[in-house]
């Protein structure tokens, strides 16, 4: 007989008291391994512990070690909010299992992969993840130009620029745009990035923070930034 191996987890009082208890996990969990014919090997239990990371709940990660390393056996949740709240953890997990052999159940989800369709349809889910992580990428590229067109800041203030009394737009800081034309000509000249230093510090031209000694690595940063 198949063995099961059961994870449990409340993270507050009112939880234990709202339908989703311990003992309530455990008796749904227990319905299910006798329907399907599962032997119930053991259970384990995180009381009071958040869901948001897999790596600070010590009894999930008892029990992925001993679905893993059973053959043929499943780890049966109530629900997928029980094993994480962080998508990217559960289908770490999930890919865990994929690997050992072992299966997921997750009851509240109807989701199984101890069936074809459950595979599917936690494949699907795994897909639509990352669908919508690139999708918030896309958006975060798209924000990013079109602030750049509009020569809105982004991050940090380039040198040779300030900001404007909105905070947003950047505007032309003529001091530090003669500075950048002397450290382009320096450089066009073959100087090297501390000597491009040196005659900065030479001349009093101070750096964006106010202070009067320039380092070789800020000037690499700027002629980075400027190209």
């Amino acid at each position: 007989m198949a063995k099961a191996f059961v994870y449990c987890r409340v993270s507050t009082d009112q939880q234990a008291a709202d339908g989703v208890s311990l003992d309530a996990q455990r008796a749904k969990a227990a319905a299910w391994c006798e329907l399907n014919g599962y032997e119930l090997a053991e259970v384990f239990v995180d009381s009071g512990i958040s869901g948001k990371r897999q790596d600070n709940r010590p009894e999930l990660q008892r029990a992925l070690d001993a679905v893993c390393v059973t053959s043929g056996s499943a780890i049966v949740v109530y629900s997928l909010s029980r094993l994480s709240r962080s998508v990217q953890d559960t289908l770490q997990i999930a890919t865990r299992l994929e690997k050992a052999g072992a299966d997921l159940v997750s009851l509240s989800e109807r989701i199984d992969t101890t069936s074809a369709a459950g595979r599917m349809v936690f494949k699907m889910l795994a897909v639509l993840a990352e669908f919508e992580r690139e999708q918030v990428s896309e958006r975060t590229t798209m924000a990013m130009a079109h602030k750049r067109s509009r020569g809105e800041r982004l991050g940090q203030i380039p040198y040779g620029f300030g900001l404007a009394a909105d905070g947003i737009t950047l505007i032309v800081n003529p001091a530090e745009q003669e500075a950048l034309r002397l450290i382009r000509e320096l450089k066009s000249l073959g100087l090297t990035l501390r000597a491009i230093a040196a005659e900065l510090n030479l001349r009093g031209i101070v750096t964006k923070s106010g202070s009067a000694e320039w380092k070789h690595t800020s000037i690499a940063s700027i002629l980075a930034r400027a190209s």
